[in-house]
């Protein structure tokens, strides 16, 4: 479900006009796609969730075995009560932290996070008025405090979203894959129109209208379609692809889709970030699901089909995926089936 034009290799491109392309599409980028980008650890609230519970783990390690040190930091004076506070707000921020990073998916560890953020700024509100304390610090110390409790928030109302399936916006779908090849081999696969219908499942034909916008028609649940067009709105060869639908698109819909190394040199991460508004609304989206044709788990599908592809240069095909119904083992009497099957274009 991803709209891409044809791109000339990388390879072939010099450096000055690589940089001219790329500082081109992230003007029309940001014109166009406007707050609307989902870039950086802020707009990836798994991401953010991480960096938080590490954050939190070291927090809270530095709490216990530095008391005094993290008194003087923050602007307290350094007395038993105080130390006690700390090394107890230690032990909740390594607790929570760890929370976290069990569950980076789940919001409730952040909003743990966050209702520590408010007893912790209860605490330096005392601290101001206490005798011997360093005002500045303090003041510098709840700012700070209050920093983590927006981010605290936002990621945990950003969680929050994702696990409701959506938002007023529409529902959001956000799928990883490595791929043991490489960001530059993949894009340029990617960006090949012959090779979309070999792992998309659910698209029907792409009609390319001109260098930037294309028409693209997909099954939708219960035997129908949608169609749209849409329109690329920025491109940097071997990184990234991203897009939005144009006015009057049967379903509404923006994403990027990402191409970055993987660790430890196992290839490369591909990552789709998708959202749309369904047909029907929430309704539409709860009852494709329900048939199994939600989006979320058509990417999810698509890109396990890319890295059969990719990988052994076939798509595996079990024979209930595609008979209907109870039936013999067999092969599928359609010759499209058989050449699918193979890795072909259909």
């Amino acid at each position: 479900m991803i709209a891409t034009t044809h791109a000339v290799p990388s390879r072939t491109r010099s450096r000055a006009g690589r940089a001219e392309d790329e500082r081109a599409g992230r003007q029309d980028y940001e014109r166009d796609y406007g707050n609307g980008r989902r870039t950086g650890m802020l707009d990836d609230p798994e991401r953010m969730a991480r960096f938080l519970g590490w954050f939190s783990i070291g927090l809270g390690l530095a709490e216990i075995a530095f008391p005094h040190s993290m008194s003087r930091l923050i602007g307290v004076s350094h007395s038993d009560e105080n130390r006690t506070t700390l090394q107890a707000f230690g032990i909740r921020e390594i607790v929570a932290g760890i929370g976290v990073l069990s569950q980076p998916r789940a919001a409730g560890w952040l909003w743990a996070r966050a209702a520590g953020d408010a007893l912790d700024l209860a605490a330096l509100g005392k601290g101001l008025d206490s005798r011997g304390s360093d005002r500045t610090r303090v003041l510098a110390a709840t700012a700070a405090v209050l920093g983590a409790a927006v981010l605290d928030v936002r990621t945990a109302r950003q969680l929050q979203q994702q696990a409701d399936g959506g938002t007023e916006r529409g529902v959001h779908v956000l799928q990883v894959s490595t791929i043991r090849r490489t960001p530059d081999e993949i894009y340029r696969f990617w960006r090949d129109f012959r090779n979309l219908p070999r792992f998309m499942e659910h698209l029907d034909s792409v009609e390319v209208i001109d260098d930037r916008r294309s028409r693209w028609t997909a099954r939708a649940p219960a035997g129908g379609s949608v169609a749209w067009e849409a329109e690329i709105v920025d491109d940097r060869p071997g990184e990234l692809i991203a897009w939005r639908s144009v006015q009057h698109a049967d379903v509404d819909n923006q994403g990027s889709v990402r191409f970055s190394p993987a660790p430890a040199g196992r290839g490369t991460e591909v990552r789709v970030e998708l959202s749309y508004q369904p047909p029907g609304g929430a309704l539409g989206a709860a009852v494709a699901k329900l048939f199994g044709e939600e989006p979320g788990q058509q990417v999810k599908g698509d890109l396990r089909r890319l890295k059969q592809v990719l990988e052994t240069g076939e798509v595996v095909h079990s024979d209930a995926s595609i008979h209907r119904g109870a039936h013999p083992a067999r092969p599928s009497a359609r010759p499209d089936d058989r050449v699918y099957a193979r890795g072909g274009a259909r």
